[in-house]
């Protein structure tokens, strides 16, 4: 029963009576971002409860004043404790957590995959059987691409993860349940009672008050700016930073910059710097009291008044309280015969502040770091023997990760570290899966795994065994959806040096110049099949030993000019059936002694004494016939086939890698599609210890061009500004120079990305000196383009009946009115037009137009562009009603565009460049 206080407190344990324990004391600790404990002194006539109808049951403290429930805290008892026993009471202690406790009973390691904060949460929550939970979220949490739990309680987990996403959360309670609240925003708060400050000795019939109320600032940083790294845009900062409020009491130079900020986007990178910023002023502006409401709690704010500090009457949430109770008469006879008594003190920020837990505080814990490398194994999916993405990266399946299935989602893409990486040159090694892998963690951060090193093991063996073969160094491919292995080998045991290659198939080498070889000892080549060359120039060959050469088919041999052979001692010929010579012109044999034909045992014998005939016969002009040879019948070499081996490709980037908020000013360069120049005509390796060639035979022509080299294509900011204006810039430029709503975030962010901001502007001149800087390069890019020639016309719609361009309307609708254009002014030699109105735009001699060209983005539109501040003079205004505005409008050529409607068309006005 309440004593004369009107207080009293009661409590119910589980499924037990509530007359089993009465509360002698209790005291509750509440805050944000962290489990309530409510630790509770009870006295039970029962000096024997069972402990198995407590323990891990449900408890719920209820705290009544005059009758009336004021507040009530549930939970599960964590810890329950007997202690001493009286004549008629045993004294309990009971602590209370909330169901959320249970997390930091389980500690974990395991991986969550573009999963959003709030899913990963509730994950959590729901595997713990917490069902009662709510999101109150004002802003957007990027998905999370890849994200650790590593060697953290589930409860840690939680802070941690809502400390980086800038969430806070608080309990809420409801007869005989409670549930957590995660929220990102003040906004979330739900409205406490209203506290007069007490500054006499009103008591509680007056209402709830606040007894003692102190009021704080303090010096904390004025800014954050975060920065980070992404291998995907590299030449892109990532750098955001976050200027704080309420600096008025103190400098604005105490930065706090970090890297890394642990995120890849813009978007993320934003969000977090203003989080970060929050957390670390978190108590910047700050209060602490006493009060005796016991409503008050986290997750709300009450409203403060009559405090003589005008300035400190308005609305604080609580961000800590301690709640304290005591009813000695639950003792009876040994509680003595005081009051029953409540008070708390709490700590507050101003309710407009969207509080956020300090990363390293007790509310978010460090996120853990990797102590060292660790040991990997490859993965991806089912029948796939190497699987990578673009950038070369694998998934990975860790020892310690109990949820993932050894398949293509037990991990996110891991980047492999490679012996040397370039534009387009370098090592590429993709580990393949089943492969053990070294894997390192930048930073120790368990969310940012790199692969650094392979390592054998019992099962993947090396390609030679050990120590057996100690002395080799072997690269030693495996076939992919085959059998067979590619391999380079050094063999560097004393006496059996050697450098091995083995092809599982083909060999192809392109040596762009000379190759040169220096063989000193012998060289054996061995083909089994054919060998087909061929030499665009000349081939020089000298043996200074013997030559033998053995042919088991035919031999041809076809030159075209002449063949001469120089021989030192004698030419010898031995045919087995026929030896035939054919000339031309004509055939001269020379001896220096003598020459001899012979057939059988005839012959004709020609020496310095005479010609000697001698044969059964002789016969002249005895008729006859001359005898004939089977004639030439050689062979044309084959030519090489497959022999082209394919350049690498040139050093440029695809397209898709360019992230659009990166595009860089620097000159790009880019290749030329030139053909090389041919190879020098190869001759014998130089060098000192090498015979010299002999003296190649002249080449007809003129000697060698030199060669080609690289053109590189040199785009300027101005260039590079006018074509980024020609695809989407120009909505952003044009609503700036004519004073129309734009999107000022938007702004920035293209400002930032095209490097005419470095860090996000502080004051208004700032930014309006960036825009113009923008402005400059668009027009010096448009000056730099040739001028157009003549007087012709130039055609450009517009949608007159539209709201915003009635003062434009009320300008082009007088003859002879001046009209100024403050933006860029896009017209068409097409005249595709749009809506009611059409302008038709004489261009004098020496206009300010130019035709984009291949200058604009889009190249395939015949786009003229007028610079800022062009004057045009209304010369004519025609309406459909007049009766020669049809006759003037077939004057127009038509066009094959969609746009280009005739009956849109209200008026047509003829108008002038100045």
């Amino acid at each position: 029963m309440a004593d004369s206080t009107g207080l009293q407190f009661t409590v119910k344990v589980g499924a037990l009576p509530e007359s089993t324990f009465v509360v002698a004391e209790f005291a509750l600790e509440e805050a944000l971002n962290g489990p309530f404990q409510l630790r509770l002194e009870l006295a039970s006539p029962e000096p024997d409860v069972d402990f198995g109808t407590v323990l891990d049951q449900p408890c719920e403290l209820m705290v009544w004043y005059n009758g009336e429930l004021q507040r009530r805290v549930c939970g599960v008892v964590s810890d329950f404790a007997q202690g001493d026993s009286g004549f008629r009471r045993t004294r309990y202690q009971l602590m209370v957590q909330p169901a959320l406790w249970w997390l930091s009973l389980r500690q974990n390691s395991r991986i969550f995959q573009a999963q959003k904060p709030d899913e990963i949460l509730s994950i959590l929550l729901q595997e713990h059987g917490i069902t009662d939970y709510a999101f109150a979220l004002k802003n957007e949490h990027a998905q999370r691409e890849y994200c650790v739990q590593y060697r953290e309680t589930d409860l840690d987990f939680v802070n941690r993860l809502a400390a980086e996403e800038g969430l806070f959360y608080f309990h809420e309670f409801d007869a005989g349940k409670h549930r957590v609240v995660f929220a990102d925003d003040a906004a979330a708060l739900t409205a406490g009672p209203a506290l007069f400050f007490n500054l006499g000795n009103r008591s509680l019939e007056q209402g709830p008050y606040v007894r003692q109320f102190h009021y704080r600032e303090a010096v904390r940083p004025s800014d954050v700016e975060l920065k980070d790294y992404s291998f995907k845009t590299p030449a892109y900062g990532l750098s955001h930073k976050k200027v704080g409020a309420e600096l008025e009491h103190q400098r604005s130079t105490y930065q706090h910059f970090d890297f890394p900020g642990r995120y890849k986007q813009d978007g993320s990178g934003k969000a977090f710097a203003q989080h970060r910023l929050d957390a670390l002023r978190n108590d910047a502006v700050a209060g602490s009291g006493k009060s005796n409401s016991a409503a008050l709690l986290p997750g709300q704010y009450f409203s403060l008044t009559e405090h003589p500090n005008g300035t400190l009457n308005t609305d604080w949430q609580i961000v800590r309280i301690s709640h304290t109770g005591l009813q000695p008469q639950a003792l009876e006879e040994e509680g003595g015969s005081g009051p029953t008594v409540y008070h708390n003190e709490f700590d507050v920020v101003k309710a407009s502040t969207s509080w956020r837990a300090r990363i390293g505080s007790p509310q978010a814990p460090y996120k853990p770091m990797v102590d060292g490398p660790q040991i990997a194994v490859v993965v991806g999916p089912e029948g796939e023997e190497i699987y990578c993405d673009e950038h070369g990266r694998v998934k990975l399946q860790f020892p310690w990760d109990r949820y993932g299935s050894s398949n293509d989602q037990s991990s996110c893409w891991v980047r492999v570290s490679q012996g040397w990486a370039g534009g387009q040159y370098g090592m590429m090694a993709i580990p393949r899966i089943g492969h053990e892998v070294i894997v390192s963690f930048l930073e120790g951060d368990p969310d940012q795994p790199i692969v650094t090193g392979r390592t054998f093991h019992a099962t993947n063996r090396p390609p030679y065994e050990l120590p057996v073969n100690k002395a080799r160094t072997v690269l030693r491919t495996e076939t992919h959806q085959g059998e067979g292995f590619n391999e380079l080998r050094f063999e560097d045991q004393a006496g059996k040096e050697e450098i091995y290659i083995h092809g599982q198939k083909d060999l192809n080498v392109l040596i762009e110049n000379d190759a040169a070889w220096h063989i000193k000892h012998d060289q054996h080549c061995d083909i089994d099949n054919e060998r087909v060359t061929r030499i665009k120039a000349n081939d020089h060959l000298s043996v200074e030993g013997e030559k033998r050469d053995q042919i088991k088919a035919d031999y041809s041999l076809t030159v075209d000019a002449s063949l001469h052979q120089k021989l030192g001692q004698s030419l010898l010929v031995e045919a087995g059936s026929e030896v035939h010579h054919k000339a031309g012109m004509k055939i001269v044999m020379e001896a220096g002694a003598e020459l001899t034909l012979k057939v059988g045992g005839s012959f004709v014998k020609i020496d310095a004494g005479g010609v000697t005939l001698s044969g059964g016969s002789i016969k002249m002009n005895s008729g006859g016939s001359p005898g004939s040879g089977a004639g030439w019948a050689g062979k044309a070499p084959i030519l090489p086939g497959n022999v082209e081996v394919p350049a690498p490709p040139p050093a440029t980037l695809p397209a898709p890698a360019i992230h659009k908020s990166m595009e860089s000013m620097a000159p790009l360069a880019k290749p030329c599609p030139l053909a090389p120049p041919p190879p020098a005509p190869p001759q014998l390796a130089g060098g000192p210890s090498m015979p010299p060639p002999p003296p190649p035979v002249a080449a007809k022509g003129e000697g060698k061009k030199p060669a080609k080299k690289w053109a590189t294509v040199e785009i300027s900011k101005a260039d590079e500004a006018l074509r980024y204006y020609s695809a989407q810039g120009y909505t952003l430029l044009n609503n700036y120079l004519r004073d129309r709503p734009y999107k000022q975030q938007e702004a920035v962010d293209t400002l930032l990305s095209r490097s005419y901001l470095n860090d996000e502007p502080t004051s208004r001149g700032e930014f309006d000196q960036a825009m113009k800087a923008y402005v400059a390069d668009v027009e010096a890019g448009l000056a730099k383009l040739p001028a157009s020639p003549g007087l012709y016309f130039v055609y450009r719609g517009l949608a007159l009946d539209k709201p915003e361009l009635a003062a434009l309307k009320e300008q082009f609708t007088g003859v002879g009115n001046i009209v100024v254009e403050p933006g860029f002014m896009s017209t068409s030699p097409d005249k595709a037009w749009v809506n009611d109105t059409l302008l038709r735009i004489r261009l004098p001699a020496g206009h300010g137009g130019r035709l984009l060209g291949d200058a604009a983005h889009f190249k395939g539109e015949a786009e003229m562009l007028f610079p800022t501040q062009t004057r045009l003079r209304v010369d004519r205004v025609v309406s459909s009603m007049s009766g020669d505005f049809d006759s003037l409008l077939n004057t127009i050529p038509t066009s094959d565009n969609a746009s280009d409607n005739r009956s849109r068309i209200k008026r047509l006005i003829e108008v002038s460049v100045l």
